[in-house]
């Protein structure tokens, strides 16, 4: 990390020697203006996306969108999410809080030219999906990408995925403009090959990623004959000066700590309100945004290590966890929420009878498993059962 402005001085000459062009976007006001601008030079109304999770933090689409440009998702889960006016709830199957069959109501509403006899069979869904973006990837001129990887020695960018979907922006259009963070550096081919094999195992248990392409500036007669190349801090720079939190900066989006977690099995993504959920998303988010904006965050794990454990370029997560949660502000009402709840569970006989009192909840139903402070805002506490644990143990 300490070589980062001088590898990134060395990617932007390599840029701008195969034709390219660099812009340095400072936030994510800045990064939205200058996409938008350059979408707007080439007189395009339309721009297709592959999937990129930076687009996504600086709120890229809804930028697009009020400067009357609009943006389509070509990755089908992203697809599906956007469709469906929803939010992602993975970093790597962004729609896997939704089945197939309201996959196919998404489609019927929201896609054209389904037709109506559209079937929730994946295959047919898949049909569907396929017929509108080809025709899509045929008619725009422009498109938006993130990166996975920038290599400082030639001046390449690559982007990984699944589908052809990436392939087909990458290719296709006249106009290329890709956002990259600043850390997603790596300083030659050789370091390359390590993250080539690490992101596919880790995120997919495949020994090689379907499709990987890969693309240095611009190549007279083939690909896209415009490239423009966004570099995004938006508060990666303040993250790189804290030695506990800057580690978070390593990850590679393979959704391994996600995947492991038990706060996140049980809660969702949603319930996260951010971007990046699970495990990283709780380091990630509050470096990025400001602790204050994500208080919750840093507390949304039980320490258990699972993370570290998955983690394939070992980012040590509970430790900046706790580093985090020293960090965090905290409302008077959670404090007094805090210090009456230690109270309580600090004597037993107050403790019981806490309990017996909650049953009382059941009467309300669904509304009595609400928790002050927005902490059930996402999800319902499960109902609470009619024996407690120090019930049935009396009783036997």
């Amino acid at each position: 990390m300490s070589r980062l402005p001088e590898l990134l001085e060395q990617l932007e000459a390599r840029v701008t020697e195969r034709g390219g062009v660099v812009h340095w976007a400072a936030d994510a006001n800045e990064a939205n203006a200058i996409v938008t601008d350059l979408v707007k030079q080439t007189g395009s109304e339309r721009v297709i996306k592959v999937k990129s999770m930076a687009t996504q933090e600086i709120a890229l689409n809804e930028a697009l969108e009020a400067a009357g440009i609009q943006p389509i998702e070509t990755d089908l889960a992203e697809l599906i999410v956007q469709l469906g006016e929803d939010k992602p709830s993975h970093i790597l199957v962004p729609a896997i809080h939704r089945n197939r069959s309201e996959i196919r109501e998404i489609f019927l509403k929201a896609m054209p030219g389904v037709d109506p006899a559209l079937t929730d069979d994946p295959p047919v869904l898949a049909a569907a999906a396929r017929k509108y973006l080809r025709e899509t990837f045929l008619s725009t001129k422009v498109a938006i990408s993130g990166a996975n990887f920038g290599i400082a020695e030639t001046g390449t960018l690559a982007v990984v995925e699944s589908e052809g979907n990436g392939r087909m922006c990458l290719t296709l259009p006249e106009t290329l403009i890709t956002v990259m963070g600043i850390e997603k550096i790596v300083p030659a081919w050789q370091d390359l090959e390590v993250f080539l094999q690490l992101l596919p195992r880790a995120s997919t248990g495949e020994r090689m990623n379907p499709y990987t392409t890969m693309w240095t500036g611009v190549t007279p007669g083939d690909g896209p004959q415009n490239f423009h190349l966004v570099l995004l801090d938006n508060g990666r720079s303040a993250v790189l000066a804290d030695e506990t939190g800057r580690q978070a900066l390593h990850c590679i989006r393979c959704s391994a700590c996600l995947n492991v977690c038990p706060v996140y099995e049980r809660t969702g993504g949603h319930a996260y309100g951010s971007v990046y959920p699970g495990p990283i998303g709780a380091v990630l988010s509050p470096q990025l945004t400001g602790v204050e904006d994500n208080a919750s965050l840093p507390f949304a794990s039980s320490l258990c290590g699972a993370c570290f454990d998955a983690c394939p370029v070992k980012i040590d997560i509970p430790a900046i966890l706790v580093h985090l949660r020293n960090q965090a502000p905290h409302s008077r009402a959670e404090r007094a929420a805090m210090r009456a709840a230690a109270y309580t569970m600090a004597r037993p006989r107050l403790y019981a009878r806490a309990q017996r009192a909650a049953k009382l909840a059941r009467i309300a139903g669904r509304r009595g498993r609400g928790l002050p402070l927005g902490w059930t805002d996402a999800r319902d506490l499960p109902e609470i059962p009619q024996q407690t644990f120090r019930d049935w143990w009396a009783s036997r």
